[in-house]
């Protein structure tokens, strides 16, 4: 039996997780089989269930982790003294709508997660709690719960938006969505 280095299984799982998240984020959850993910990751079948226990453990996993990279995106904004216009104007832009495997979770996963049991659906609430109170935190002025409310406002303006201006088969069209939505959003905002 070949032994492996220490950190062997944490570099696998890590590149499980990879492998998932874009293929998830580019097709959708359901689209995607475990075989799928497992061949492109270049490992067996039978090596997923040494990581995970089912997709769905799986699929937590993949929220989790690329929740947590974009909490960590907004803490370095905040901490760095990125506008929330700026956020916004990145988030809506042609090159984050284009590139669906590496960008927004939430964007390329809500409608299906609103599918999924319970804890996956928990998971996925509690990152968004974070993110959304890290958004807030970036907003010029306004109480607390008026920061947390327009907050909400922008976040479902920008996510809805990005997912609309994927769905149109009609690229002007898809621009003129990604244009308005951050209007919309730097309004909100109160940034203008």
């Amino acid at each position: 039996m070949a032994r492996y280095d220490k950190g062997h299984s944490d570099a696998t799982r890590r590149h499980i997780l990879d492998v998932a998240s874009s293929r998830f984020r580019e097709s959708g959850i359901a689209a995607v089989g475990l075989a799928g993910i497992m061949a492109e990751a270049g490992l067996t079948n039978g090596a997923f269930y040494t990581h995970f226990s089912s997709k769905e453990d799986l699929v937590r996993a993949v929220l989790r982790d690329a929740l947590e990279r974009r909490e960590q995106r907004h803490k370095d904004n905040l901490e760095n003294g990125v506008a929330l216009e700026t956020v916004i104007r990145d988030y809506l832009s042609p090159r984050h709508r284009d590139r669906a495997a590496t960008g927004c979770p939430t964007a390329a996963l809500v409608a299906e997660i609103a599918r999924h049991p319970r804890p996956t659906r928990d998971t996925f609430t509690a990152k968004i709690t974070d993110i959304l109170a890290l958004m807030a935190a970036q907003l010029p002025r306004g109480s607390a719960d008026e920061r947390r409310r327009k907050t909400i406002a922008i976040y479902a303006t920008m996510v809805g938006a990005l997912q609309l201006s994927r769905a149109v088969n009609d690229r002007q069209l898809s621009d003129e969505i990604l244009e308005n939505a951050v209007e919309a959003a730097v309004s909100l905002a109160g940034a203008r």
